[in-house]
């Protein structure tokens, strides 16, 4: 989830599109992805290689209506986002969260996430906005009173931005019950070797801070506590070891897990592929897939060609092992030839993780056709995976299970410091709070760091570099809107050597000037709404802080 934006950085691309996405470039530096630290993204195609995180740009013609953040590419990267757009075009149910650690005043990089969650709550979703006070305690050392001034602040904005709270949950990880019972849960899920290797915990790290990041994957998993639903979590690139993480337990929870299979004996994806080739190419020599043994793929595999003998069939006596670095067809041929003459033939596999006793029962019973029931797993040979899988969570959730669907995420680019360097709550002249004075918010804009030339002969003979020029970012992200138009606008003339940084840094800090004026209009409409929410806007929690790590 979105946290402090301490660890936004510059981004210094060697282009930019004309509608204010910017391009990726290779050459950098390695990524670190740390959710509490300064992490660097200077090459987000590196995310993309290293992370598996998705261009969103393969999916954007798949989203009803998208942002202007989505079409402008500030929106650059997605982890399974197509179930949250699919449920989007088909009115089905989803859910957005985000969450907000409150170190600090809200600033224009958080409005980058409360305009997604507000979106989306928008598309028909079921919003969720959270206070991460535990986090906030526990991981950075604030006191419960510095915590609950700044909660405030950011629920206000929140709200004046367009957050429904009528239609909406607003919560703080302290005061919600539900929420620590699903962390106390999955923590049963989770083990010190992977705190570990995520987030570099060690014998110095607190406790608190740990429970806090199981309190993390609850929030990113409680939207589904009453209904399992996709879900998107709108993040900046730091944050993704979280949603990572998340998707692992909400896996973990399931009660059972749907594979396809062969045969008795389990597959890895690797294997399963060569597996299911070699089954094809025997289907088209005999007559009845009865007729396909274990031996008779081993022997294809093992062979290179078709020539398969089904009448005299070699016999294996002896148990095969396969080495640790074997490839996956060697790997296949052992456990294939191991087999022996045992049929060959695809079905559907109900693996047992975490299931009572009733509910495999239940699973037994439900499933219709063929079927053969083992100690620890089910095969059913009529029933396609999406049927399977529809069964699997329907007998789960009869059997008080959560049935949770992997979370889905998108990430944002880092806004780039108004001085230059990396946007952080802790230097003020970086960036723009929400609760600045207007003029502040235009002197900002007006000192700010541009991409322009040394000279104004040089700007309008080269023309200015927009890719690197922070007050764009601020036309591109905030102040064009929805004007797609003005956006590419002010680009074009910029590059080409029309617009000047004069000119522009004014126009800038006049449109930011006003859009400060009208938030702190509706920051104060939304007192009233804040006051009215069944929600606590003072911790009654005593204690001294741990120190921040």
């Amino acid at each position: 989830m979105t946290r402090d934006t301490d660890s936004e950085t510059d981004v210094q691309d060697e282009e930019m599109r004309t509608d204010g996405g910017e391009t990726d470039t290779a050459g950098a530096d390695d990524v670190q992805l740390d959710p509490w630290g300064s992490s660097t993204v200077s090459d987000y195609r590196k995310l993309f290689e290293e992370f598996g995180i998705e261009e969103f740009d393969e999916l954007l013609d798949e989203v009803p209506n998208p942002h202007y953040l989505m079409r402008r590419g500030v929106i650059f990267g997605h982890r399974d986002y197509r179930p949250v757009a699919e449920a989007m075009r088909d009115g089905d149910d989803f859910a957005v969260l985000s969450g907000f650690m409150p170190t600090g005043d809200p600033h224009i990089g958080h409005k980058l996430v409360f305009d997604e969650i507000i979106w989306h709550q928008q598309q028909g979703g079921d919003a969720y906005g959270l206070i991460a006070d535990l986090e906030a305690h526990s991981a950075r050392g604030l006191t419960w009173d510095e915590i609950d001034e700044h909660a405030r602040d950011y629920l206000l904005s929140l709200v004046a931005l367009g957050f429904d709270v009528d239609d909406g949950t607003l919560y703080r990880q302290s005061q919600n019950r539900e929420l620590q019972d699903l962390a106390f849960e999955l923590g049963g899920k989770a083990n010190f070797s992977e705190f570990q290797a995520i987030y570099g915990f060690d014998g110095e790290t607190n406790v608190s801070h740990m429970q806090s990041v199981v309190t993390q994957m609850a929030d990113i998993l409680y939207p589904q506590v009453e209904k399992p639903k996709p879900t998107v979590i709108p993040v900046g690139p730091d944050q993704d070891p979280h949603v990572r993480f998340a998707r692992d337990l909400a896996t973990r929870m399931r009660f059972f897990k749907v594979t396809e299979a062969y045969a008795s004996f389990e597959l890895d994806t690797a294997e399963r592929l060569v597996v299911a080739d070699a089954y094809d190419q025997l289907r088209e020599l005999v007559d009845d897939d009865h007729d396909v043994r274990c031996v008779d793929a081993a022997v294809l595999l093992e062979s290179g060609t078709d020539a398969v003998d089904f009448e005299d069939r070699p016999r294996y006596d002896d148990t095969f092992g396969a080495a640790a670095d074997a490839t996956p067809t060697a790997r296949a041929i052992v456990k294939l030839k191991n087999a022996g003459m045992e049929p060959l033939r695809p079905r559907t596999r109900f693996l047992d993780r975490n299931a009572t006793e009733g509910a495999f029962d239940a699973l037994v019973e439900a499933v219709e056709g063929e079927k053969r029931v083992f100690d620890e797993h089910v095969d059913a040979f009529d029933l396609s995976r999406t049927e399977a899988d529809e069964l699997a969570r329907e007998i789960e959730l009869d059997n008080d299970g959560y049935g949770f669907i992997p979370p889905s995420s998108i990430y944002h680019r880092f806004m780039t410091g108004l001085t230059g360097g990396k946007m952080s709550s802790s230097i003020p002249a970086s960036h723009i709070s929400l609760l600045d004075d207007p003029e502040d918010g235009y002197d900002k804009v007006k000192s700010a760091t541009t991409g322009g030339r040394s000279t104004a002969e040089e700007q309008r003979e080269l023309g200015g570099e927009a890719d690197k020029c922070p007050v764009y970012e601020l036309y591109a992200y905030l102040l064009s809107g929805d004007d797609d138009e003005f956006a590419k606008k002010v680009y074009d003339e910029c590059v080409g050597g029309e617009r000047l940084c004069g000119g522009c840094k004014e126009q800038a800090a006049e449109l930011m000037e006003e859009f400060l004026e009208d938030h702190q209009e509706k920051r104060e409409e939304a007192e009233e709404l804040l006051e009215n929410l069944d929600f606590s806007l003072e911790s009654d929690r005593r204690g001294v802080a741990p120190n921040g790590e």
